[in-house]
């Protein structure tokens, strides 16, 4: 039996594993390594705390070092795990207050680094202003440069750029996204993704700007080094007090060379269904690891918090010599845009398309409730299907109306293979407040099955 657990890693995932493991075993030492000076924090809150619908950053940190220790978990801050030695079982660990290095011998060891921004090769990337967003001080730096700005570039058209976006926007900042792909939200099919950009740019005219196709080859600062204009491939020039990178994230692996510790899909850790990997009594959790997506029966890289804190109970049960499978993900994503609801869940079309489905799909543009309810809501559903065993591949929806009631409603679906015919009869329940007669979801079911069957 395990007596001492080393975890390296303390956003979501690592934490997680620690504490869980010490509810089950409260007789082991375990000791947790994290190179930033504070742990458990939700990075998804930055966009809130700079809209400022949370006004305190310290809101974001779950449980600090002080509550860990309360259980008897030592917290190491500051301190980077630069190598892993799997045949001697031991890390090397600096500390980035004296720039020593030291050994940390483990009986197990919980990998647990996450994921770090991508910074692209752009000429002055470097400047003053140019922020990222991952930790509580990105989102304290934008913040303040918010409060004496009035126009910003964002660069990416992911999530954290949409809930950014919404963020400079509540506070009067004029917002232009560069997207270098055909579209924003390129998880999405192009039909929806154009919808969400239509109602950006509908919904705050002149305030909101989207550029797709676009590349940005080059900052320029002033004389004080701080970022002013952005130029793109096609010759645009656009001013900025500052610039927010949402050019994603990748995996936090690098320290793992000649570890032996076999990566996968971008880079990331592969590991099996309780969460080991290739060496003996290694295991990895979170944003550094991939995860098999249960539609397309692949390996995937897809970095999510919710993924993260699942992994790392599971990891737990299994290190205490109890029993956890985690089986995989569906890519379930949900934001959103002011009042608008942007989720997906398994694959879009282009994306089965790419894989080799040969699939079908219906979109359906229906209220969220009784069309006579004062309070009801639009929405846009498009529910893909498997042309030939008939089982739900993904949803897409968009709307001011209750998108997360119908995106929960198809993952048990999906989860549990069934086919469209009985999905589409399924006895959901009605009430004016809720849904119409017939439920958005099931009228999309009956019209993809009748597609299927003509």
């Amino acid at each position: 039996m395990s007596e001492k657990v080393v975890i390296i890693g303390g956003g979501a995932a690592g934490p997680k594993t620690a504490a869980k493991l010490r509810r089950i075993r409260p007789d082991i030492l375990i000791e947790l390594y994290t190179q930033e000076d504070i742990i458990s924090y939700s990075a998804c809150g930055l966009p809130y705390f700079i809209e400022n619908i949370i006004q305190n950053p310290q809101t974001l940190i779950l449980r600090t070092p002080e509550d860990f220790k309360k259980q008897n978990i030592n917290i190491f801050t500051k301190h980077r795990c630069i190598k892993v030695n799997t045949e001697e079982k031991n890390v090397v660990i600096k500390n980035l207050e004296t720039n020593e290095d030291f050994n940390v011998s483990y009986d197990v060891l919980v990998i647990a680094t996450g994921a770090v921004p991508v910074i692209p090769n752009i000429q002055g990337v470097n400047l003053k202003n140019i922020f990222k967003l991952r930790t509580i001080q990105d989102g304290i730096n934008v913040k303040q440069k918010m409060r004496t700005s009035k126009r910003a570039v964002l660069i990416g058209g992911g999530y954290i750029s949409i809930e950014t976006m919404e963020a400079l926007i509540s506070n009067n900042i004029d917002v232009t996204l560069i997207e270098k792909h055909s579209h924003i939200l390129k998880m999405f099919d192009e039909d929806l993704a154009q919808m969400v950009q239509d109602y950006i740019i509908g919904r705050n005219p002149g305030q909101a700007h989207i550029l797709t196709n676009e590349n940005v080859i080059k900052f320029e600062g002033n004389k004080n080094g701080e970022v002013e204009k952005v130029i793109t491939e096609s010759g645009k020039i656009i001013e900025a007090d500052f610039v927010v990178l949402g050019t994603g994230v990748r995996p936090n692996t690098d320290f793992l060379k000649d570890s032996g510790i076999k990566l996968g899909v971008y880079n990331s850790i592969k590991v099996d269904n309780t969460m080991k990997t290739n060496k003996q009594s290694v295991y990895a959790v979170g944003d550094c690891t991939h995860d098999f997506n249960l539609v397309t029966n692949r390996h995937v890289w897809v970095p999510l918090g919710s993924t993260a804190n699942k992994e790392g109970r599971c990891a737990a049960i299994n290190i205490a010599g109890e029993n956890c499978i985690f089986e995989g993900i569906l890519n379930s994503t949900i934001t959103k845009y002011f009042d608008l609801t942007i989720s997906i869940i398994g694959i879009s079309k282009k994306e089965a398309d790419k894989l080799g489905f040969q699939s079908e799909y219906a979109i359906v543009t229906k209220r969220d409730k009784a069309g006579y309810m004062p309070d009801t809501g639009t929405m846009t559903l498009k529910l893909l299907v498997d042309k030939y065993n008939h089982t739900i591949l993904g949803l897409q929806g968009i709307g001011e109306g209750d998108v997360n009631q119908r995106i929960n409603t198809v993952i048990p679906a999906i989860l549990g293979k069934t086919k469209i015919e009985t999905f589409m009869n399924l006895d959901l329940p009605y009430a004016p407040p809720y849904s119409p007669a017939i439920d958005p979801v099931l009228n999309a079911a009956q019209i993809v099955y009748q597609k299927i069957n003509d």
